[in-house]
C-alpha cells in the first residue's frame, strides 16, 4: 500500500468520523425550524416539511419565562472571565516553574499535575461549603472562581516555557529588559497559540458545565444556559420539541463561532505541544 492509498484512506475515515458527529448537531438544528406537531410526529424526517422561526421567535420573546439571553449573558460572562483569569495566573505559574528560581519548583510541579487526578465531584462538597460560608452563592463570583487556576494550564504551558530558547531570554536581559518585561514582551507572545488553546478549552470547561451552576445558583436570573435548558426540558418545553432544539440551538452557536475564529491557533498550539 503506497503513501497515497494511505493518506486517501485517513481521509475517508476522518470523513466518516466527522459525518458521524455532526449528524446530531444536524438533527438539532433540522428539528428547531420544525413545529412541535412535525417534531414529535414526523419520526426521523431529516428534513422539516414546512419550514418555521416559531420556535425561534418564542424562545426569544418569553423573557419572563424563558430569559434566555439572561441565561446566554451569565454562560458567556462566566466562561470569558474564568477564561482570561485561568490563562493569566497559569501563564505566570508555569513559567515561574520553567524558568525563576522558586523555592521547592521541584516539588511544586509534581503536586500541580497530581491534583488532575483528583475526582471534580470530590472537591464538590468542600467548594459548596466555603462558597456558603462565604455568602458568594448565587453570585457571578460563584460561577467564576472554582475554575480559575487549574492544574492542566499550568503543566500545558510549562512544556512550552520549559523548551523555549533561553537565547532570547538572554538577549532581552543584556539589553536592560527586567524578568516582567522578559515574560510579557518576549515569552508570551511566542506562546499565543497555546494560550489560545488553553483559554478554548478552559471557555468550553466553563460555559458547557452544568452540574456546578445547577447547585450554586437558585434564582432563575443567575442560571447560566445549560441549567436554563435542563430546567425548560422538564418544564415548559416537555413536550416541545422544536422549542426545546431551538433553545438548544442558541447555546451550541457560541461554541461554534469561537471554534471558527480560534481553529487555527487551536490546531497550532495542539501541535506545538504534542497532544494527540
Amino acid at each position: 500500500m503506497n503513501n497515497r492509498t494511505k493518506k486517501l484512506g485517513l481521509i475517508v475515515l476522518a470523513s466518516i468520523i466527522a459525518v458521524i458527529f455532526l449528524l446530531p448537531l444536524f438533527w438539532m438544528f433540522s428539528t428547531s425550524f420544525k413545529s412541535d406537531i412535525e417534531a414529535i410526529s414526523g419520526g426521523m424526517n431529516w428534513l422539516p416539511k414546512e419550514f418555521t422561526f416559531e420556535n425561534y421567535i418564542h424562545t426569544l420573546a418569553s423573557a419572563g419565562d424563558v430569559p434566555v439571553i439572561r441565561w446566554m449573558f451569565n454562560s458567556l460572562f462566566a466562561g470569558i472571565s474564568a477564561s482570561l483569569i485561568i490563562v493569566f495566573i497559569d501563564a505566570m505559574a508555569a513559567y515561574a516553574l520553567a524558568r525563576l528560581d522558586v523555592p521547592f519548583k521541584k516539588f511544586l510541579l509534581p503536586l500541580f499535575i497530581s491534583t488532575l487526578m483528583i475526582p471534580w465531584v470530590i472537591t464538590f462538597l468542600p467548594l459548596y461549603m466555603q462558597f456558603s460560608n462565604m455568602q458568594l452563592l448565587n453570585t457571578y463570583a460563584v460561577l467564576i472562581f472554582p475554575y480559575t487556576a487549574n492544574a492542566f494550564g499550568v503543566f500545558l504551558l510549562y512544556q512550552f516555557f520549559k523548551a523555549f530558547p533561553k537565547e532570547l531570554e538572554e538577549a532581552a536581559h543584556l539589553d536592560g529588559a527586567n524578568k516582567w518585561q522578559i515574560f510579557t514582551k518576549i515569552v508570551v507572545p511566542s506562546a499565543k497559540p497555546i494560550m489560545w488553546t488553553l483559554g478554548i478549552f478552559s471557555f468550553m470547561t466553563v460555559y458547557n458545565d452544568f452540574l456546578w451552576p445547577l447547585v450554586a445558583t437558585s434564582t432563575p436570573d443567575m442560571r447560566t444556559i445549560t441549567t436554563g435548558i435542563a430546567i425548560m426540558q422538564q418544564g415548559s418545553f416537555v413536550s416541545s420539541y422544536g422549542k426545546l432544539m431551538a433553545l438548544t440551538s442558541i447555546a451550541t452557536i457560541p461554541i461554534i463561532i469561537l471554534f471558527l475564529i480560534g481553529q487555527k491557533q487551536l490546531i497550532k498550539g495542539i501541535t506545538q505541544t504534542g497532544i494527540k
